[in-house]
C-alpha cells in the first residue's frame, strides 16, 4: 500500500519531480536558510532524526565486522534521547549563533508526545539535537554537519 495525501505529496513531486525522475535522491535540490527557518521545528527534528541514525548505522558498519543484532544495539546507545542531549551540552557551546537559535527554537517548541524511556528535558534537548541536524543537512551544509556529528560522538563512552 501506498498512503497518498494530495495536500502532502502532490506538491513534493511537482518541486522535487525533475530529481526524482533522476533516481539521483542524494543530490537533492537544498533549501535556503530562509526556507528552513520557516519549516516547523519537529519536522527538523524528524529529518535530523534520519540523518544522525545513518550516520551511527554508517559508522559502525564501517567499523565493526560485528552481525546486525550487535550494530542494533550498539547504535541504540548513540541514537537514545538521553545521549542526543548529552550530545547537544557538549557541543552547545561550538555552535554558532544561528545553530544555537535553532536548536533553542526546537527545544521550546511544545510537544504533545513523550518518549516512555526519557525525561522530558532529555527529550527536547534531543529533540533540539534533532532538529539541528535537519537544519544543516536541509541547507546543504554538509561539511559543518559533518564538523557537529563529529563532536557528538567525540567523547561518547567517557565518564565525566
Amino acid at each position: 500500500f501506498f498512503f497518498y495525501h494530495e495536500r502532502l505529496v502532490k506538491p513534493f513531486f511537482v518541486c522535487y519531480n525533475k530529481r526524482m525522475s533522476d533516481n539521483n535522491f542524494f543530490d537533492m535540490p537544498y533549501m535556503t536558510e530562509g526556507n528552513v527557518q520557516m519549516v516547523n521545528p519537529q519536522s527538523l527534528a524528524f529529518v535530523g532524526d534520519a540523518v544522525y541514525s545513518l550516520y551511527i548505522r554508517s559508522h559502525f558498519c564501517l567499523v565493526s565486522t560485528a552481525r546486525s543484532r550487535s550494530l542494533h544495539k550498539f547504535s541504540t546507545e548513540f541514537v537514545k534521547a538521553s545521549s542526543q542531549a548529552r550530545a547537544l551540552d557538549e557541543i552547545f557551546d561550538s555552535l554558532t549563533d544561528e545553530e544555537q537559535a535553532v536548536a533553542k527554537r526546537a527545544r521550546n517548541t511544545k510537544v504533545n508526545t513523550m518518549s516512555k524511556n526519557a525525561k522530558m528535558v532529555e527529550y527536547k534537548k534531543s529533540t533540539a539535537f534533532e532538529a539541528l541536524l535537519g537544519y544543516l543537512y536541509l541547507c546543504g551544509k554538509i561539511e559543518r554537519l559533518n564538523e557537529v556529528l563529529g563532536l557528538a560522538v567525540k567523547d561518547f563512552g567517557e565518564e565525566k
